[in-house]
């Protein structure tokens, strides 16, 4: 018996058609990759799944008392709670349980008879409820997920509030495996892990006893863990069994064969429309002209394959810098304390440094700092000549009503409008979505808007801090060739080392630093 039903579900934004027809059923025990390019519909879907988003059409049907934890990209935590109390909330039911006994334990040396017999009916219930959730295991598996995502180095104690976005995204993942539900909707949980964090994610899905429905683009590890493909594309949902190396050579002889379905069907269209055209007025023909006229109304036309728009990034250096781009002396860098020993390096021109580390050890605020967004604690940066860095930021919040071509237009208003439309569409964003409020694109397209504005700054220096996530494979590709050919300095954090690994010139370990 299916988990859920998803019939004909069409949605829009706005006039834009972004789902359309899209029917499955969900098995128990399936682990199913969503996958699909930047805005096709992944997130929507899962919007959908989740109650978050009515279609506009369509019906989600899900079996009755099913539990079903969804992991947003983007999550609003208030300030005051403990990470500790966040995650304890996950048992709320259980802690609720250890209260009404603790009760119904001070009530018994008062009760009569009958009514100390029902007191014992309902104490003993209570307690097998929570012998059958191992509440007294409560803590040590809090700790165990914690532990295994990186949580626990943020301090348990530490306040929620205070926590980054990316942070706060672990932070709900934690708590979403640690209620179990019956189905895991996982919305990119690898985007804000380190290495050793996406190994012991991995290893948890490959042994999870439910269902769920992941999206990410690190392939790699959607190959590990998922049974089941549901591939967006074109609007339409297409199921295949299997991992994402089955899925793509099935996937490549499908798209060979939809072109060659497409192409006869237009050959059969062809033949037919000019026969009706050269023998409808014919009284002796006109017969056999109407019987092909109604035989062409019938045929179910294959809509043509449309290739996807590959972006083509491409940076540009203004002019050329001294050939010291930057240098740091006894450096520290933090907020109300040090991150890490005071740092000294310099950069020079035409350097290309990959910075890694696990989450929370500070290079995002080693870049804010050295960008003039923080204030050092001590020690001194300083710029040679001629130099004009450009940031991309870890995190962008974007709730504007602005379209990406109101807001790229006002960064650059002595741009023509057909300028500036060909510089998304060098991003890889269609007309579509270049007329959409910014708050309505994926991720994936947020961050093609942002690189198209990175591309038109005037600068010899780029400085990307995690810029690869949210993005598809191809998009990807591409960033690497553009940095790979850049004339340039770079410095990027990542945790991807198949992304940087062949073009960077050093690696710096912020851990080694410590």
């Amino acid at each position: 018996m299916s988990i859920v039903n998803v019939e004909k579900i069409t949605h829009y934004y706005g006039d834009k058609l972004v789902l359309k027809d899209v029917d499955f059923r969900l098995l128990p025990n399936e682990r199913v990759g969503l996958v699909g390019p930047n805005g096709a519909g992944k997130s929507t879907l899962l919007n959908i799944l989740s109650g978050h988003l009515l279609p506009d059409a369509g019906s989600v049907n899900w079996l009755p008392n099913i539990q079903v934890g969804f992991l947003e990209q983007q999550v609003d935590l208030k300030d005051g709670l403990s990470i500790r109390d966040y995650l304890r909330s996950a048992f709320q039911f259980l802690y609720q349980a250890e209260r009404e006994m603790m009760e119904l334990s001070n009530r018994m040396g008062d009760c009569n008879p009958d009514e100390l017999e029902k007191v014992l009916t309902r104490f003993s219930k209570l307690q097998e409820l929570l012998d059958q959730h191992d509440f007294y295991m409560v803590d040590p598996t809090i700790e165990e997920i914690s532990n295994g995502l990186g949580i626990s180095a943020l301090g348990l104690d530490s306040d929620v509030g205070q926590l980054s976005g990316g942070q706060r995204t672990k932070l709900l993942l934690a708590k979403l495996l640690l209620e179990k539900p019956h189905v895991l909707l996982l919305d990119e949980p690898t985007n804000y892990l380190d290495y050793e964090h996406i190994e012991w994610l991995k290893d948890y899905l490959r042994n999870y006893p439910n269902s769920f429905i992941l999206i990410s683009h690190d392939t790699s590890f959607m190959n590990e863990v998922v049974n089941v493909i549901y591939h967006l594309e074109h609007k339409n949902l297409t199921r295949y069994i299997g991992n994402y190396q089955k899925f793509m050579e099935t996937y490549e002889q499908r798209k060979q064969q939809i072109h060659l379905a497409y192409d006869r069907q237009q050959a059969e269209i062809e033949k037919l429309e000019t026969y009706i055209s050269k023998n409808k007025v014919r009284a002796s023909t006109s017969k056999q002209a109407k019987a092909r006229e109604k035989k062409l109304a019938k045929i179910d036309k294959i809509e043509k394959p449309k290739p996807l728009p590959k972006p083509r990034f491409s940076f540009q250096v203004s002019n050329r810098p001294g050939s010291l781009i930057v240098e740091v002396s006894e450096l520290q860098v933090g907020y109300d304390y040090s991150l890490l020993p005071p740092m000294s390096f310099s950069l020079k021109r035409g350097e290309k440094v990959a910075i890694t580390g696990h989450n929370g050890i500070g290079k995002s605020t080693t870049l804010k700092t050295i960008m003039g967004e923080l204030r050092p604690l001590g020690g001194e940066i300083s710029f040679g000549q001629y130099v004009k860095p450009a940031y991309f930021a870890q995190e962008w919040e974007m709730n504007s009503a602005r379209t990406p071509l109101e807001y790229i237009w006002g960064l650059h208003e002595d741009m023509t409008q057909k300028e500036v439309r060909q510089a998304l569409a060098r991003a890889g964003l269609r007309s579509e979505h270049i007329f959409q409020p910014l708050h309505s694109l994926s991720g994936g397209e947020q961050t093609r808007v942002r690189l198209c504005k990175l591309i038109l700054e005037k600068s010899n220096w780029l400085i990307l801090d995690e810029p690869t996530n949210h993005l598809d494979i191809q998009a990807k590709e591409s960033l690497k060739d553009a940095l790979k050919k850049y004339e340039g300095t770079v410095i990027l954090v990542s945790h991807e080392p198949e992304f940087y690994k062949n073009w960077i010139t050093q690696v710096w370990n912020m851990e080694q630093w410590r």
